[in-house]
C-alpha cells in the first residue's frame, strides 16, 4: 500500500545569487564587421566560462519557442546572427563545472560553478542526470556546504535538493553524508533564511524514503525541524512542517516526535485565526491526523484543543435540514426567554432577537461556544462549502482507514453534532465513535451536552439498526461519566430505550454491555443517597448544596417518573441474569442498578418477585482469584463488593430472608472473605457476614464469623493504616486499636501482622510515637516475641536498637521495652 508524501516544489535561486535563466541552451554564431570584429572576440574570449554558459543560456531562453527571432532584440553591432539549437553545447560544459567544484580551485571559481549547476539543475531530469553521470559529484557538492559564502551555501542546498527530488538519487545523496552536513548546517545561530529553506526542502525530499525518515527521526534534525517551525520566513515553517509530515507517516517515529512535544507544536497551527499559510496548516494538520491513529496520542491532540472529524463527503450535507423552533432556543434545546409581548408584523423580532441581549444576561461560555460553532457548520451546509478545504489537504491520502481532518474544538464539537442529524447510516456511525473518542474529559462531555448531542443520541437508540445503536450507546457511556451530562440523558427520555435494549435477550453483548454502563451512571445509588441526605439537609438548615437547579424542561420531564421503567419485573429479572454471569464488569453493574432499584422501592417488590435463588450463583467463584491477574482481581472485588452491598439492603426484607439459603450465603463469604481480592473490595463483604450471623442466631462468644472478619477485614486494614498513613495521630489510633485485638487472644492475629509486613511500622512507631502509640506498639511486639519464630523478623526489624534506646532514655515505658529485649536475647 502506498503511502501520500508531499514533496516539495523545487524553488529557483534567489535573484542574488544570478540571473534566472532556461536549461535549454542556444548557441549564437555572430558575423561581426571588419572594424570591431578583433575588439570585440578579444572581448568575450576574456570573460570567465561560466559567465559565457550563463549568457549562452540566457540568449537561448529569450528565444526558446516563446517568441520569434527576429523580433528578439539585436546587438547594434551585429550585421547577421544565425542561431542552431544545441544543448549538446551547453552539456559539454557540465564536466568543466563539475571539475571546477574540486577543492583545486579558488573558491569564488568553485562558488559560481555550484551556482551554475543549480540552475542547470532546474530544467528536470534530464539535466540531473547529465550531472549525475560525473562519479564523486555529489561529495564535492556536499563539501561545498561547508563554504564561507552564503551563496555557496544556498547553491549547493540547492543543488541537493534538486538530486534528492529524483528517486534514483536519493540514497546517493543520503549515502554522500548530506544529511549530517546538512545536520551541522542547521545548527549554526546565523544562517541565512535562504540557506535554510533549501536545506530543510532537501531533507523533506529525502523524508519520502521510509528508512531515511527514521534515520533522520533518530538524528538532531528532528528537534532541528521542530525548532524552526517558530522560524520567522514562513517558508522555513512550511519545510519544517512538510519533514514532521513525512516522519510521521512511520509508525515507529511517533514515540520519539511525541516525547519531543511535536503536538502541540503543530496544534497552534490549525485554528484558522492563526496567520500562517495553508501550505504549513495543512502540512501540520497531516502529521497530527497520523498521530490520532494511535489512542493515547489522540487524548494529547485533543487537549490541545483538536477534535477528529470524519470526512463523510460533501453530498452527504444535502439531506441535512435545519430544525426550525418556534421560540428561540440555545444548540441543545434550551428556550430562550421571550422579552416581547407581541410578534412583530414580519418577524423582525424573532429574526433581530440576537442583536438585543441583556449586558446583564448570565450566558454560560460554554452555550456561547456552542451558538458559535453550531451557526459557522450551518452556514457551511447552506453556502456548500463544507469539507471544501479539509477534503482538498487530504486528496494525496491512499490510506484505505476512512479519512479524518482536525477542527478546532468549537467548529469540531458543532460538525460531529450535525452529522448526527443527517441521514447518511454510515456517517452517523462515524460521528457517534468520534463522539466517544473525544470525550476525554469534563470540558469536552460538557461541550457535547451544550451542542445537543445528548438529544440526537438519545434519539438513535432507538433505531432499528446494531451498528447505530452500538455507536449511540458508546458515546453515551462516554459522556456518562459527568454528573450533569448523565441528567440530562434522563431528562431527554434516555431510560427507557436503554431499559428496552436490556429486556431484549436478542441484542448483540456489546450494546447490552455499554447500555448497562450508562444506566449504571445514571442510577448510581450513591448519587441518589447523597442527593437525599443533601436535600434533607437542605430542608433542616436551609443550607444550599450547590447543585444546580433543574431547568423548567427537565422539571416537566421529570413529573413523568421516567424511573418507572426500572421497576419493570422482566428488567430485574435480566439485571438478576446478567449477575449469574462470569463478567465481573458486568455483574457490578447489574448489582448497582438492582440496588438503586430496591431504593427508590423500599418493598423490593420487583426484585423479591424474581426467582432470587440463581442470585447465589453469583458468589460461587472461590478458588479463582487466587491465581488470577492483578486487573481482573480488581474487577473481581468490584462485583464482589457490589453484590455483597447489594445483598446487605435485601436482608432488610423479611420477605427475602424467607426464601434465601442463609448458610449457603455464609460459607461462600467467608470463602472470599480469605482470597486475594483487593482490600477495599472487603467492606461490604464483612459488613454483609456481620449482618448474616446476626440474623442466623450465631453465639457471639464463639462466633467464626467475627473471628474471619477480624483476621481478614480489621486486621489488615489496621496494618496497612499503620504502615501508609501520613497522619501520626491515625497510626497511633490503628496500633492501639490492633493492640486491643492482640490482647483479647483472637487466634492467628499475632501470625497475620507478621505476615501483613507491620513489624517494621510498629519499630518505626516506638521512635517516633507519644506514649500511647509506643505502649500499644511494645504490647503487639511483646505478644508476637511470645512465639520465638517470629523473633528474626523483629530482629530483621531493628527491634533490639529501638528498644535500648527507650531503656537507656528512662523512658516511662522502659520496663516493657527491657522486658521485651531480654525475650529477645533468649
Amino acid at each position: 500500500m502506498l503511502t501520500a508524501c508531499r514533496i516539495p516544489p523545487i524553488l529557483t535561486p534567489s535573484s542574488s545569487s544570478t540571473s534566472h535563466f532556461s536549461p535549454s541552451i542556444t548557441t549564437t554564431r555572430v558575423t561581426l564587421s571588419s572594424s570591431s570584429s578583433s575588439s570585440s572576440s578579444k572581448s568575450h574570449s576574456k570573460l570567465p566560462l561560466f559567465a559565457r554558459f550563463t549568457r549562452s543560456c540566457s540568449s537561448s531562453s529569450s528565444n526558446n519557442g516563446h517568441s520569434d527571432h527576429s523580433t528578439a532584440p539585436a546587438s547594434p553591432e551585429i550585421d547577421e546572427v544565425e542561431s542552431e539549437s544545441s544543448s549538446d553545447f551547453g552539456d559539454s560544459y557540465v564536466a568543466l563545472f563539475v571539475r571546477m567544484l574540486g577543492l583545486d580551485h579558488d573558491p569564488l571559481d568553485r562558488e559560481q560553478a555550484i551556482i551554475t549547476l543549480w540552475q542547470y539543475s532546474l530544467g528536470g531530469k534530464k539535466y540531473i542526470d547529465n550531472i549525475m553521470q560525473f562519479p564523486g559529484c555529489i561529495n564535492l557538492v556536499v563539501n561545498l556546504l561547508r563554504a564561507e559564502s552564503s551563496s555557496a551555501c544556498e547553491a549547493a542546498a540547492g543543488l541537493l535538493q534538486s538530486l534528492s527530488s529524483i528517486d534514483q538519487y536519493r540514497n546517493s545523496v543520503a549515502d554522500s553524508g548530506a544529511i549530517e552536513e546538512i545536520n551541522r548546517l542547521l545548527t549554526q545561530s546565523s544562517l541565512a533564511s535562504e540557506v535554510k529553506v533549501q536545506s530543510l526542502n532537501m531533507l523533506w525530499n529525502l523524508s519520502v524514503d521510509e528508512k531515511l525518515r527514521v534515520k533522520i527521526a533518530k538524528s538532531d534534525l528532528l528537534l532541528l525541524a521542530m525548532k524552526y517551525l517558530d522560524d520567522e520566513d514562513m517558508k522555513v515553517k512550511e519545510a519544517a512542517g512538510g519533514i514532521l509530515a513525512n516522519l510521521a507517516l512511520s509508525h515507529v517515529n511517533h514515540d520519539m516526535m511525541v516525547e519531543a512535544g511535536v503536538i502541540p507544536k503543530l496544534a497552534k497551527f490549525l485554528p484558522y485565526e492563526s496567520e500562517v499559510s495553508r501550505v504549513i496548516r495543512k502540512e501540520a494538520r497531516n502529521a497530527l491526523l497520523e498521530l490520532v491513529k494511535d489512542d493515547y496520542y489522540r487524548i494529547l491532540v485533543i487537549e490541545e484543543g483538536l477534535v477528529p472529524v470524519p470526512l463523510i463527503g460533501a453530498a452527504a450535507y444535502k439531506s441535512y435540514n435545519p430544525r426550525s423552533y418556534e421560540a428561540p432556543a440555545f444548540p441543545d434545546g434550551t428556550e430562550i426567554e421571550r422579552t416581547y409581548d407581541k410578534p412583530s408584523r414580519f418577524g423582525a423580532a424573532e429574526l433581530l432577537i440576537g442583536l438585543n441581549v441583556d449586558n446583564n444576561a448570565n450566558v454560560d461560555e460554554a452555550k456561547v461556544n456552542a451558538i458559535i460553532g453550531q451557526t459557522q457548520q450551518q452556514f457551511l451546509v447552506r453556502v456548500g462549502a463544507i469539507e471544501m478545504e479539509e477534503t482538498s489537504t487530504r486528496s494525496e491520502c491512499s490510506d484505505d482507514q476512512p479519512r479524518l481532518t482536525l477542527l478546532h474544538w468549537i467548529d469540531g464539537v458543532a460538525r460531529l453534532v450535525l452529522i448526527l442529524e443527517l441521514e447518511d447510516k454510515s456517517a452517523i456511525v462515524r460521528a457517534a465513535e468520534s463522539i466517544a473518542s473525544a470525550c476525554i474529559n469534563e470540558h469536552m462531555r460538557i461541550a457535547f451536552k451544550e451542542a445537543g448531542a445528548v438529544r440526537h443520541l438519545v434519539r438513535l437508540l432507538s433505531w432499528n439498526d446494531n451498528a447505530v445503536q452500538l455507536a449511540a450507546t458508546q458515546a453515551l457511556e462516554k459522556l456518562s461519566a459527568s454528573n450533569v451530562v448523565c441528567r440530562v440523558i434522563e431528562t431527554e427520555g434516555g431510560l427507557a430505550p436503554l431499559v428496552s435494549i436490556l429486556k431484549c435477550s436478542d441484542v448483540a453483548g456489546a450494546i447490552a454491555e455499554k447500555s448497562l454502563n450508562v444506566l449504571a451512571q445514571i442510577l448510581d445509588p450513591n448519587k441518589e443517597m447523597q442527593l437525599k441526605f443533601n436535600g434533607s439537609k437542605k430542608a433542616f438548615d436551609g443550607a444550599d448544596d450547590g447543585s444546580k437547579e433543574l431547568s423548567s424542561t427537565e422539571q416537566a420531564v421529570s413529573k413523568t417518573n421516567p424511573r418507572s421503567d426500572i421497576l419493570n419485573s422482566v428488567f430485574t429479572a435480566r439485571l438478576v441474569e446478567i449477575l449469574k454471569s462470569f463478567l465481573p464488569s458486568l455483574q457490578e453493574k447489574a448489582a448497582s442498578v438492582l440496588e438503586f432499584v430496591a431504593l427508590i422501592d423500599p418493598t423490593l417488590s420487583p426484585i423479591i418477585s424474581v426467582d432470587i435463588e440463581i442470585a447465589e450463583t453469583k458468589f460461587d467463584v472461590e478458588d479463582q482469584f487466587s491465581a488470577a491477574y492483578a486487573i481482573e482481581l480488581e474487577e473481581a472485588g468490584l462485583a464482589i463488593s457490589a453484590a455483597s452491598r447489594l445483598l446487605t439492603r435485601l436482608l432488610d426484607s423479611k420477605q427475602f430472608r424467607e426464601k434465601i439459603n442463609v448458610s449457603h450465603f455464609i460459607d461462600t463469604l467467608r470463602k472470599i472473605l480469605k482470597t486475594h481480592i483487593p482490600l477495599r473490595s472487603k467492606d461490604w463483604v464483612a459488613a454483609c457476614l456481620v449482618k448474616l450471623s446476626s440474623l442466623s442466631g450465631y453465639d457471639t462468644s464463639t462466633n467464626p464469623i467475627n473471628v474471619d472478619v477480624t483476621l481478614y477485614d480489621t486486621i489488615p486494614r489496621l496494618v496497612e493504616q499503620i504502615k501508609t498513613s501520613f497522619s501520626l495521630e491515625a497510626r497511633e489510633k490503628a496500633v492501639v486499636e490492633l493492640s486491643r485485638i492482640v490482647s483479647e487472644g483472637v487466634v492467628d492475629s499475632t501470625e497475620h501482622i507478621i505476615s501483613e509486613g507491620a513489624v517494621y511500622s510498629l519499630v518505626k512507631l516506638i521512635e517516633e510515637g507519644n506514649e500511647r502509640g509506643i505502649e500499644a506498639s511494645l504490647k503487639i511486639l511483646y505478644n508476637l516475641s511470645m512465639d520465638s519464630e517470629n523473633h528474626s523478623a523483629l530482629l530483621a526489624a531493628g527491634a533490639v536498637p529501638a528498644l535500648r534506646r527507650i531503656v537507656l532514655s528512662e523512658k516511662p515505658q522502659w520496663q516493657r521495652a527491657l522486658h521485651l529485649l531480654r525475650s529477645l536475647e533468649t
